[in-house]
């Protein structure tokens, strides 16, 4: 390495010049390939545990208070009567927002696809009247026990169930699904130091002697470190951009696969300019991370090394 360049009146001077001290060029060397791959895959990671926290939050506040009210009765006619008692006692219910008897012809075609042809006939797989109710303000067990207990005086075939307890094992799967994604992003982020610590001891190792040469020359721990954060910042940076890009691109294709399906459940996941100004910072961290590993590792194997 030419040191011309660095010196200007006895005193090493750091410039872009400094750069030349690593030995590969930033495209050509693995940092900003390996940057790039952990931040598409944090991107994808960060990406994904947003739009589950929008599920289960738009799922729990749409399932807020509502119960689920069923009649079991074989007879058609005793199971129409009790229903509609069902129907008159909650409607009267002050703490009842709305009520709405599920049509059997709905009932039926939900059942369709599991039951076949047999779920249009009455006969041959009888089922329940399902009544949809809303209550006003969140469903505790003990309010659940004493609005059953009272509507069971009246319709004895009802069973009534909170919605919040039939959907239970889908959010604690959410929840898991959550903690993987942050999981994933630490240990991404683990992963990122780990590959700038890698780069940063490669560095100062094939430029030992250009570094003794320059404390020689009065260079500072400081002003070498510069250099190879610098550098590094830069690799970041590009790697940071390509991350990004190819995880926004992943996020967008399954987004539209995931809308294909149609279910209500899913589009509650869609992100928003909030969401996607945290993705967006998600490289700016990565460089920022490097660039702070690469000074601290520089720094500490300086003070080691001389």
């Amino acid at each position: 390495m030419a040191l011309g360049p660095l010196i200007r009146r006895g005193r090493p001077r750091f410039g872009s010049e400094s750069a030349r001290m690593l030995p590969q060029t930033r495209i050509a060397g693995p940092m900003p390939w390996v940057m790039a791959i952990m931040i598409a895959l944090t991107v994808m990671a960060a990406g994904a545990g947003l739009a589950l926290s929008k599920v289960a939050s738009n799922a729990r506040d749409e399932i807020a208070g509502g119960i689920t009210v069923q009649v079991v009765e074989g007879a058609p006619a005793s199971r129409e009567r009790q229903a509609r008692r069902a129907v008159a006692f909650l409607t009267a219910r002050d703490d009842v927002v709305s009520v709405r008897r599920v049509p059997d012809a709905e009932l039926a075609s939900l059942l369709e696809p599991w039951l076949g042809e047999a779920a249009n006939d009455a006969d041959a797989v009888p089922t329940p009247a399902l009544i949809d109710v809303q209550l006003s303000g969140p469903v505790s067990a003990q309010r659940l026990r004493t609005l059953r207990s009272e509507l069971l005086t009246r319709v004895p075939a009802a069973r009534l169930d909170a919605q919040a307890g039939w959907l239970a094992p889908v959010f604690d799967a959410l929840r898991s699904l959550q903690y993987l994604a942050i999981g994933l992003v630490v240990l991404l982020a683990a992963t990122s130091v780990a590959a700038v610590w890698l780069a940063a001891r490669s560095a100062l190792g094939s430029n030992r002697d250009t570094i003794e040469v320059i404390h020689h020359l009065g260079g500072t721990d400081g002003q070498i470190a510069r250099i190879f954060q610098r550098s590094i910042g830069i690799d970041a940076a590009l790697g940071g951009v390509a991350g990004l890009l190819l995880g926004t691109g992943a996020i967008f294709v399954l987004g539209q696969q995931f809308s294909r399906l149609g279910s209500g459940l899913v589009s509650g996941g869609t992100l928003g300019w909030l969401d996607w100004l945290a993705i967006a910072a998600v490289p700016v961290a990565g460089i920022l991370l490097a660039v702070l590993t690469a000074r601290l590792t520089v720094v500490a194997a300086l003070r080691k090394m001389l």
